[in-house]
């Protein structure tokens, strides 16, 4: 498949915590050609590559998105809401889809500065004075929508220059999408490894399907891909993750040290780009999970640089998940079962 229309696919799906089924028809279609595939009581999504049987390697990417929640139904076709990973100012001007017994379209509007008070304009923009506008009646809205029910940004796949892409869920359909370049690149190779690709449920609210599925799995390596801060204007300057520059390996007590150094030289063998960045503690990601589940499992953590970050329009650039992919697949082709031995007892 296209990778540019296999992104463009998954990012204008939506997946929020605890709702990965949504999508288990798309990654089922997606990655049956790469091993078997089932979706646990959590719903992760494994699909297992078989191999020699001298070991397990797990490559884990989440495949939900950050999410609102109905709290209340209001008079005029509004709904008032709570949010999950998402800043309220990027919320304003917005299109939604609100997940009930149908789908529904909303937006969420804001009072025009000519008719607000000097409060309101001096005012931060707070989750609890925002709404959901239907523009339904409460009573044609009840028999749709109830409290509880899920709430996901609506976002327009859009190419730009250099590149670049543009949607909502970049993190992490970009993650989902390197994972399926790697097994592409996998597909005819014959490892001494179970390689077991993982798209892990609930990373947006607790890293909470990696803790489960390490735990069922239990392989000797977890390698995790996600989406990072880019170090650009809008971005995070301490760092220096430019888009483009290819994927981003993160250092720090999270992470161990023998196979970052391994896949820094798989990097440089190949002339695949990276970066590195420092994470002295919580990655913030399924790999925090990972290292400390069971008797501990040595674990990687590549991250792809996007801009703007939890919004609609997070920014990344195709060849850094294409380069992700890849780095991952010559780490993994270079790896037996003997050097699982000694990547443990460095």
């Amino acid at each position: 498949m296209d990778i540019v229309k296999l992104l463009k696919e998954l990012c204008e799906s939506h997946c929020p915590s605890s709702r990965e089924d949504m999508l288990y028809s798309m990654i089922k279609n997606i990655f049956h050609p790469f091993g078997d595939i089932y979706i646990d009581n959590m719903n992760n999504i494994v699909i297992h590559k078989k191999g020699r049987g001298k070991g397990k390697v797990m490559i884990m990417a989440h495949l939900d998105e950050v999410f609102l929640i109905v709290t209340e139904i209001c008079d005029g076709g509004f709904l008032k809401f709570k949010g999950v990973g998402i800043d309220p100012k990027s919320l304003v001007s917005q299109e939604v889809v609100i997940h009930g017994k149908e789908k529904i379209l909303g937006i969420i509007g804001i009072k025009p500065s000519y008719i607000m008070t000097n409060d309101e304009k001096n005012k931060g923009v707070s989750i609890d004075n925002l709404l959901i506008d239907t523009g339904y009646s409460k009573e044609s809205l009840q028999k749709i929508i109830k409290v509880g029910d899920f709430v996901t940004l609506k976002g327009e796949f859009v190419e730009l220059l250099n590149n670049n892409l543009s949607c909502k869920s970049i993190d992490n359909r970009a993650g989902i999408t390197a994972m399926y370049e790697c097994a592409k690149e996998l597909n005819n190779f014959s490892s001494d490894l179970d390689i077991y690709f993982v798209c892990s449920c609930q990373e947006e609210v607790g890293h909470r399907g990696a803790k489960m599925v390490s735990y069922n799995l239990n392989p000797d390596i977890g390698i995790v891909i996600d989406t990072t801060f880019d170090s650009g204007p809008m971005g995070d300057k301490e760092r220096e993750n430019i888009l483009g520059n290819g994927p981003i390996i993160c250092v720090g007590p999270n992470l161990h040290p023998e196979l970052n150094r391994r896949i820094m030289d798989i990097g440089r063998k190949y002339k695949i780009p990276y970066g590195v960045e420092v994470e002295p503690g919580n990655t913030g990601t399924d790999a925090w999970d990972i290292q400390i589940t069971l008797s501990s499992i040595p674990t990687l953590l590549l991250s792809i640089p996007i801009k703007y970050m939890h919004t609609r329009v997070e920014v990344a650039n195709l060849e850094d998940i294409k380069n992700t992919g890849r780095l991952i697949a010559e780490f993994i082709k270079e790896l037996n079962g003997k050097d699982l031995e000694e990547i443990l007892c460095f």
